[in-house]
């Protein structure tokens, strides 16, 4: 079950430099805007002390983790959705994944220019949704008018949904987020073959200071991120992408020493891939043996059989029965 999230923004707030981190790579880095002009790509693996801990008290011959896939995307810019900077081909990029990882730069450094010449993450964050719901605006009148022709037709699925598409159309004319429409599941997996940019599910990853990772304390910008955050449902995480892009070129050992310094238990990256994971539904269940330990990625709420056909499509369609043991227990004894 591949898994991919894209990090995105407005134009050079440290996007590439939280992937570099996440991903222990050298994608270009720099203080000007569009330094990305394609998607950098990287698999990371995701942090699961149960894997380690099952490794160390069996033989095996290794150890396998669930998987994320990064996108790095192009940043965006107000009028993006009409062909500014690198306009569509950033939209374009943000329809292949299944999360978004939107950065908000919540630091002042007059040394890093702002596309906007101020830190205002309230704006940064309207920017981008506004971008997001024009260029959805134009998938959804593109729909209807295809399906007028069914309904004309009176073709009885085109009607059902009929009433659907003119709601989401009604709402983003006013360049409001569908958000609001408060969606059911079912009208969700409805709409599901459009690939909406504006319902896929988002954590907004707060950028901040040395200062402030530091202190402890939320600055005035975090606070406004995690506010928006709260009344539009979102994920939120906080990481410092310059510590993180230092800790990513330590040794391990030197890691742990690192983190004291800053009175840090892991990495903030940690943190935001579990959040990811959360916010997608997903689930984890563990296989041990002589072969691996390893990690399987599941939707929550699967049945054994289904989890099951996450190894292999045959375990689902000839499934008998499954012998499970809690982690505590199999750890416990």
């Amino acid at each position: 079950m591949g898994i991919r999230a894209g990090i995105v923004g407005i134009t050079n707030i440290g996007k590439t430099t939280i992937f570099n981190a996440l991903t222990s790579s050298e994608a270009e880095s720099t203080n000007y805007s569009f330094s990305t002009v394609k998607p950098n790509t990287a698999v990371v693996e995701v942090p699961d002390y149960r894997v380690d801990e099952i490794f160390a008290h069996i033989v095996s011959n290794k150890k396998v983790y669930n998987h994320l896939e990064i996108m790095d995307i192009a940043g965006l810019v107000k009028g993006s959705s009409k062909g500014e900077g690198l306009g569509n081909k950033f939209l374009s990029d943000i329809k292949l994944v299944d999360a978004i990882l939107h950065v908000v730069r919540c630091f002042d450094d007059e040394n890093v220019v702002h596309v906007d010449k101020t830190v205002n993450p309230k704006r940064d964050i309207e920017n981008i949704e506004t971008e997001l719901i024009i260029k959805d605006l134009e998938t959804v009148e593109n729909r209807i008018s295809k399906n007028e022709k069914l309904v004309k037709a009176r073709n009885k699925e085109a009607m059902d949904i009929h009433p659907l598409y003119e709601k989401l159309f009604s709402k983003m004319s006013e360049l409001e987020h569908p958000r609001t429409l408060n969606l059911t599941e079912q009208e969700k997996e409805m709409i599901k073959d459009m690939n909406l940019l504006t319902v896929k599910p988002v954590i907004l990853v707060c950028n901040i200071s040395e200062e402030e990772l530091m202190e402890g304390k939320d600055s005035q910008y975090t606070e406004d991120v995690k506010e928006i955050a709260k009344k539009n449902n979102c994920g939120v995480v906080k990481i410092c992408g310059k510590i993180e892009a230092e800790l990513s070129l330590l040794s391990n050992e030197d890691k742990i020493e690192f983190l004291k310094d800053y009175g840090l238990e892991e990495p903030g990256l940690n943190l935001l891939i579990r959040e990811t994971y959360n916010l997608l539904g997903l689930g984890t269940f563990l296989t041990e043996g002589e072969i691996e330990v390893k990690a399987w990625n599941i939707k929550q709420g699967m049945t054994a059989p289904q989890a099951a056909g996450v190894i292999h499509t045959d375990f689902e369609k000839k499934f008998i029965k499954a012998e499970i043991i809690s982690y505590k227990d199999f750890v416990d004894c």
